[in-house]
């Protein structure tokens, strides 16, 4: 066989016995690395060790690995305002989390006579999403149903950030400053 040493140097075509000899002199393992090979080649190493890095490889290939989550939020054309708000900043909640978003305008009856209302709902949800996320399958009829797909935007998700740190002042602040000026002395008399 062909045996390799612990630190990668070749040392050459060694009988079984003595390379189980030099292992176990070394306190180290023989292992089988490729046995199709003619002679198939072995290495002196710690087997332990080398499953337990093995291990952690694959762990961190999996933490760092994204799964992708599409969510979907279905629409009507007859939507009413507060409706439409609504699932449009869950829109965007799902969006700011890294989530791509299926939207699904569903028609009824006589409503499939009229697919600019739900183009003209979807673009309105593009619209109102455009400083977090970008259109990547555009508005198409699927039978009683038109679907749109709008996937996270890093760079304008980081661009709206910008702009809102170059205002200076955040949401809350800007709540506090004005009930600062709804409050009016009272004249003493």
């Amino acid at each position: 066989m062909r045996l390799v040493g612990p630190d990668g140097a070749q040392i050459g075509i060694t009988p079984l016995p003595e390379a189980l000899r030099m292992a176990a002199e070394l306190e180290l393992d023989l292992v089988e690395v490729a046995d199709k090979a003619d002679p198939p080649v072995c290495r002196i190493m710690d087997y332990g060790k080398y499953k337990y890095e093995a291990a952690q490889k694959a762990k961190e290939s999996r933490r760092k690995s994204t799964n992708v989550v599409v969510k979907e939020m279905k629409y009507r054309p007859k939507i009413g305002a507060g409706d439409f708000d609504t699932k449009t900043k869950k829109v965007e909640h799902f969006l700011a989390e890294g989530h791509k978003v299926k939207i699904t305008i569903m028609f009824r009856g006589r409503e499939m006579q009229h697919p600019e209302l739900g183009r003209r709902i979807l673009d309105h949800v593009a619209e109102a999403v455009a400083d977090i996320a970008k259109v990547e399958v555009y508005p198409k009829l699927d039978g009683r149903n038109m679907t749109m797909v709008l996937g996270p935007d890093k760079k304008a998700q980081a661009a709206a950030e910008k702009r809102r740190q170059s205002d200076g002042e955040t949401p809350a602040t800007e709540a506090e400053s004005a009930a600062e000026e709804t409050v009016t002395p009272v004249a003493e008399a």
